[in-house]
């Protein structure tokens, strides 16, 4: 009997040995993701200093920006809190105390928004990268140039601060990848001219999260925070816009209540969008509907 329970011991502390060695090869392998060094071209991008981009770039920070950043831009400490993960602090943009906007240069700016890396060249857990890489240079000039402009506001974040357990999970590939893991990088990006076209609408929905949520094809996906149950509706013709006109699609975003009273939740950021131009949100619509119907997604 104590030869079995001598044999059992080994085993089980065989195992335990086995498990321990394979977190740690998995906890340097996504230590090392996270730390990685990218290197782009620069885009040399000429921010401008105008009151019209000045103004031009406030409208789209509010509408993409603010929500994660807060409305002065200060940051937001736990904006994302994710229990035995760890916490992520949003970034104070402004020029105040613990603002990057003391230090960063426009490129920085550049670097950060569209291709997901610190000055350093690591990247950074901001997940609006997957869609501001798609702002064309006009657009990422008039943001940046609006953030320089904003007052400085004193306030600390203290950026990601994940646990052993995220970084395992990064390495298994059960945690969404890095922004600068996936996105094109392209140097250079153009955009449709604004109007109401499904043209426009494509790129409006290309650099607002809109795909983050309710996937690439529209018909709806996991919601990107791993601590939220959350399945996103079909938003292609076959889906909950179906019995919806154009007046009631912009008048929802608007207000955040549907045609039918439901009020929408603030997991969809209708606050931001209800800053969006009724034309905006018009040629969004027409994007919605040029799109073919599909079946609702299910995991």
């Amino acid at each position: 009997m104590k030869k079995i329970f001598k044999w059992i011991g080994i085993v089980l502390g065989s195992l335990i040995g086995l498990i321990l060695i394979v977190a740690l090869i998995l906890f340097l392998i996504g230590n090392a993701r996270l730390n990685k060094t990218y290197d782009f071209p620069p885009s040399d991008l000429t921010i401008p200093t105008d009151a019209a981009s000045i103004a031009h770039g406030e409208h789209i920070a509010k509408t993409l920006c603010e929500g994660c950043h807060s409305p002065d831009l200060s940051g937001i400490n736990n904006w994302f809190e994710g229990g035995p993960l760890g916490t992520i602090d949003s970034a104070n943009l402004t020029s105040g105390e613990g603002g990057v906007g003391q230090t960063f240069t426009d490129e920085d700016f550049v670097r950060a928004i569209r291709h997901g890396i610190d000055p350093k060249g690591k990247p950074t857990f901001m997940p609006a990268v997957v869609s501001t890489a798609h702002l064309s240079d006009e657009d990422l000039a008039a943001v940046i140039a609006y953030v320089k402009s904003v007052p400085p506001v004193d306030h600390i974040t203290y950026g990601k601060q994940f646990t052993p357990l995220a970084k395992i999970l990064f390495a298994t590939g059960m945690l969404p990848a890095l922004p600068a893991e996936v996105v094109s990088h392209e140097t250079h990006v153009t955009a449709p001219a604004p109007g109401v076209t499904v043209e426009y609408g494509s790129y409006l929905v290309d650099t607002h999260d809109c795909h983050i949520c309710h996937g690439q094809n529209m018909n709806g996906g996991k919601f990107p925070d791993p601590t939220k149950k959350i399945i996103t509706p079909n938003l292609t013709r076959s889906g909950d816009l179906s019995t919806w006109s154009e007046a009631d699609f912009v008048n929802t975003l608007k207000t955040g209540v549907t045609p039918h009273g439901h009020q929408l939740t603030d997991d969809m950021p209708w606050k931001d969008f209800r800053y969006m131009t009724d034309d905006e949100l018009k040629a969004i619509w027409a994007y919605l509907n040029s799109l073919p119907p599909m079946d609702q997604y299910t995991p």
